[in-house]
C-alpha cells in the first residue's frame, strides 16, 4: 500500500474540498492542472449567451454559464472574458422584430409572463471594435451555423441566412463564428451546440417548418468545430444535449387541462351540448371501425384536448360520404370531414407546448374567417389543435432518436480528441425528477416558474439554473485536467423576479 505523509494528505483533502464544495476557500490555491485558462472562448447558442426569459439582455449575459466559469478560471490564471453586451435590460431588437423579454405580472387574478414594456435600444450596429469577444454564444444557432460564412452579414438577414445577434459582433461580414474564435488563439474552449438542431423541431410541434438536422450534417459540422478549436493545441470541454421533453416548455400544460369547471364556466350545460354535438360523428367513427377517434367530454374528471394528428389515416372522404348518406348536406358533411378526418383527443403520450395557453379554449379567428361556424372553431375543444401546438408520440420518438444520436457523436468526439465531457443531460434529468436538486437547503426543479431553475420562456434556465450548468462544466474540467476550479453557489444568482 502506497504511503503518504500528513502534509500530502491534508493537501489532497483541501483540493477535494475546493472541487466539491461551492463555498469559497480563499486560503487554498486554485490550480489549472494540465489546462491553460489564459484565453478562454465559449461557443454555442442561446444557452451559451445567457439568454433567458425569451430574450438576451445585459444581466442575463453577465450571469451566463461561460461568464461564471471564466470568473472561476481567473483564480487559476484565466484572462479577460469579453461579452458582446446588448444595449439594455429589455433585450429587444426593434429593427428586426425581436421582442422584449418576458416578465412576471398579475393578469386578472393570476400571475403570467408578459412582454416587458418600453422601447429597446439595441440595434444591429456592429460592436466588434469593442472586442474581440470571448462569449461567442449566438441565440438561434444550430451546429452548422457556427461554420457558415456570412452568418453575421446583415445583407443575409432577409433570406434567413444570417443571425441578428452575430451581425452585431462578427469580425467581418463573411467571418464564421468558428473563425472568430480560432483567430484569438484560445488556450481553452467550451462548446455546447446542437440543442437547436432538435429544439426548433420540438418547439414548432414537429409541423415541418423547422426540421431536425440530419445526423450526417450534425456529425460533419461538429467534427469541423472541434478540429478547428484543437488545431493549435487548445484544450476544452464539450457538453451533451438534454432531452427537450424534460423542460417545462413541454411538461407544464397537461394533455387533459379541460376541467369540468373550465368547460362550464360560461354555460352550465356546455358539456352536455358538446357531447350531443359530437354524437353523430362518434357514430360515424364506430361505423368506420375507429372508435379511438370518438370525442366525448366528462363532467366528473379533466378532459384531454382535441388535436390533429397528421400520422393518422385521413378519414375525411369516408366521414363525408357516411354523413351524406345519413341526410347531411354535402357542404356540411365535407366540413366535418375536413375538420375531423385526422383528429383525436390527446393521450398521456402527447406533449402540449407551453405557448398553447394563449389559444386553448379560444375562438380560432382564422377558421371562422374561412367559413367554419363559431361553435366548431373553439381551439382544442371543437376545433382540433394544429400540429404546431402539440408533440405526438411519433414526433417525440423522432426527437429522442436524434438526441441520442447527437449525444453519441458528442461523446465519441470528446473521447477521440481528449476533451472534458459535461453530462448536462443527466443534470436536467435530475432537475425534472420528483425530488429535483437540493442545494444548501433550497430545492430546484424543472417546474415552470416555481421550480427556480427555468426562466419564463420555459426553455432557458434562470441564472441559478445556469450556475448549476456552470458547475457541471467545472466538474468535468477538474476531472479531466486535474484542476481544482471552485464550484459556485447557485443560490446567490438571480432567479424568477416576482411582482
Amino acid at each position: 500500500m502506497k504511503k503518504y505523509n500528513i502534509i500530502t494528505v491534508i493537501l489532497i483533502f483541501l483540493t477535494l474540498v475546493v472541487s466539491c464544495n461551492n463555498n469559497d476557500v480563499s486560503d487554498v490555491k486554485v490550480e489549472s492542472g494540465t489546462a491553460d485558462f489564459s484565453k478562454y472562448v465559449a461557443l454555442g447558442n442561446s444557452l451559451t449567451s445567457g439568454y433567458r426569459d425569451n430574450a438576451l439582455y445585459i444581466s442575463g449575459q453577465r450571469e451566463s454559464y461561460p461568464a461564471i466559469i471564466a470568473e472561476q478560471m481567473k483564480r487559476a490564471g484565466g484572462g479577460d472574458f469579453k461579452i458582446p453586451y446588448m444595449s439594455d435590460e429589455l433585450g429587444g431588437i426593434p429593427s428586426v422584430g425581436v421582442n422584449n423579454k418576458l416578465i412576471l405580472s398579475v393578469v386578472g387574478s393570476s400571475l403570467a409572463p408578459v412582454l416587458a414594456t418600453g422601447t429597446a435600444t439595441t440595434t444591429l450596429d456592429n460592436i466588434y471594435s469593442q472586442g474581440p469577444f470571448q462569449n461567442l454564444g449566438v441565440p438561434g444557432a444550430k451546429s452548422f451555423h457556427l461554420i457558415a460564412p456570412g452568418y453575421g452579414n446583415p445583407a443575409n438577414l432577409a433570406s434567413g441566412n444570417a443571425n441578428p445577434y452575430f451581425v452585431r459582433f462578427a469580425s467581418s461580414a463573411n467571418a464564421t463564428v468558428l473563425e472568430d474564435a480560432v483567430s484569438q488563439n484560445p488556450t481553452f474552449f467550451s462548446l455546447w451546440i446542437g440543442n437547436n438542431d432538435v429544439l426548433g423541431y420540438a418547439t414548432s410541434g414537429g409541423d415541418g417548418s423547422n426540421s431536425i438536422t440530419a445526423t450526417s450534417q450534425f456529425q460533419s459540422a461538429y467534427l469541423q468545430l472541434v478540429q478547428g478549436l484543437v488545431a493549435k493545441g487548445a484544450k476544452g470541454v464539450v457538453a451533451n444535449l438534454p432531452n427537450v421533453t424534460s423542460i417545462p416548455f413541454f411538461t407544464t400544460v397537461p394533455y387533459n387541462p379541460l376541467t369540468p369547471a373550465t368547460l362550464t364556466a360560461s354555460d352550465p350545460n356546455q358539456i352536455e351540448k358538446l357531447n350531443q354535438a359530437f354524437s353523430q360523428l362518434n357514430q360515424v367513427f364506430d361505423y368506420l371501425n375507429h372508435p379511438e377517434r370518438k370525442v366525448s367530454y366528462s363532467s366528473t374528471s379533466s378532459n384531454p384536448v382535441l388535436i390533429k394528428d397528421k400520422a393518422l389515416t385521413d378519414l375525411s372522404a369516408q366521414i363525408t360520404q357516411v354523413l351524406v348518406s345519413q341526410g347531411i348536406s354535402s357542404t356540411q358533411a365535407a366540413l366535418y370531414g375536413s375538420l375531423y378526418g385526422q383528429s383525436r383527443q390527446a393521450t398521456k403520450s402527447d406533449y402540449l407546448l407551453l405557448t398553447i395557453s394563449g389559444v386553448l379554449g379560444k375562438p380560432n379567428s382564422e377558421a371562422i374567417n374561412s367559413g367554419v361556424p363559431a361553435e366548431l372553431a373553439v381551439n382544442g375543444i371543437t376545433y382540433p389543435l394544429a400540429d404546431k401546438w402539440v408533440l405526438t408520440s411519433d414526433e417525440i420518438a423522432n426527437i429522442n432518436t436524434a438526441t441520442t444520436q447527437f449525444n453519441s457523436i458528442i461523446k465519441s468526439t470528446a473521447d477521440q480528441y481528449g476533451l472534458a465531457f459535461a453530462d448536462v443531460n443527466s443534470l436536467m434529468v435530475d432537475l425534472s425528477g420528483k425530488s429535483g436538486i437540493i442545494y444548501d437547503g433550497v430545492t430546484y426543479t424543472s417546474k415552470f416558474v416555481t421550480g427556480g431553475a427555468f426562466s419564463l420562456d420555459g426553455v432557458h434556465p434562470t441564472s441559478r439554473g445556469y450556475a448549476f450548468i456552470a458547475n457541471e462544466f467545472i466538474k468535468a474540467i477538474n476531472k479531466k485536467y486535474l484542476s481544482n476550479l471552485p464550484q459556485v453557489n447557485p443560490n446567490i444568482y438571480q432567479g424568477i423576479t416576482f411582482p
